[in-house]
Order: structure tokens, then sequence, then C-alpha cells
């Protein structure tokens, strides 16, 4: 399926610790604008699944993104919009609140936070993850604080960019 070549270079941030949320001081979190060309497919969950698939990132999962703030400390996730629109705040309190809608997508390097503060009745989002690292789920906690930080350390990069595979950006950006 096409993935479109427009968004090639995405948005790249770095989002500080805010004493709760520890982001990633070294990954930048990467927004790709319209990456993912939907239009005129009845199944964009489909699309988004086969390019993930092919770029070597799995257990992928389709629902919406919750609403508290959470972050996973051993593993990178990629997020993309397969329907309708949300407003997400990644990085925390002090965070950047973005506008997605179908066809964006975000890729959290591990310790990123993420919270749903506002979704369509539609929304669909596809998540998944590298081969490398396990799944967990933080909240901000501080008793998971030291313990997550150290996890965040030790996560290895990708193999692949979820959307443009092996020669794609987050290779450069997320470079050791």
């Amino acid at each position: 399926m096409p993935v479109s070549t427009r968004t090639k270079k995405p948005t790249a941030m770095l989002f500080a610790d805010d004493g709760s949320i520890p982001n990633n001081l070294l990954l930048p979190f990467l927004l790709y604008r319209g990456a993912i060309d939907l239009s005129g497919t009845p199944d964009p969950e489909e699309v988004i699944e086969g390019t993930f698939r092919r770029n070597g990132w799995g257990d992928m999962w389709r629902n919406g993104i919750y609403p508290y703030v959470h972050y996973h400390s051993m593993i990178h996730e990629v997020l993309a919009i397969a329907r309708g629109r949300a407003k997400v705040r990644f990085g925390g309190a002090e965070g950047r609140e973005i506008d997605l809608i179908a066809g964006d997508v975000t890729v959290l390097p591990a310790g990123t936070g993420h919270q749903c503060l506002w979704a369509s009745p539609e929304l669909v989002v596809i998540g998944a993850y590298p081969k490398s690292g396990r799944y967990d789920l933080c909240r901000g906690s501080k008793a998971e604080r030291t313990k997550a930080i150290k996890s965040i350390a030790k996560v290895p990069p990708p193999q692949t960019d979820p959307v443009h595979g092996e020669d794609g950006p987050l290779m450069r950006l997320w470079a050791a």
C-alpha cells in the first residue's frame, strides 16, 4: 500500500523529565504528518498494519489512547491514526498537545509520556512495537521511577523505521 513520500522527514521533539514522567532525554519523539496515504481505502487499519508489518514492527493492537498519562519504560511504541481525530499530550504535564488525524504517525521512544485529551467517536489507533523490548505500563508514580529510568536507558533502538523501513529517518535520528 502507498506510503506518502511528502512526509519522509518527521518533526523531532525532545521532552524534558518533568519529575513524574521521565520521557527520553536522548531519543526524540517523532511526528510524521500524513505519513500513510489512506485516501480511498475502505480498510485504513489494514493499510497501516501492513506498513508496520513490512517494516518489522509487530505486536499490533487497534484501540484508542488511554485518557491518563502513561509511558512504557522497556519498549518503544508507534501510534498511527487510522480513523478519526484526537488531541494527545505527549511528554507529560509540561509536554506538547498535538492534534492528530488519519494518516498521522508518531514514534515514541521508551519513557515518552502520552495521554489522550480528546478523541472523535470514530477514533481508531493502530499501535505496534519493535522486535526488541517488552511491554510495560507506567503511570508516573514515585515507586516506579528509579527502575523505569534505568530500564529506559537499556532499551535498544529498533532495527527499522516503522513507516519507511531500513532507510527511514528514524535510523539517522536515533543513531547512537
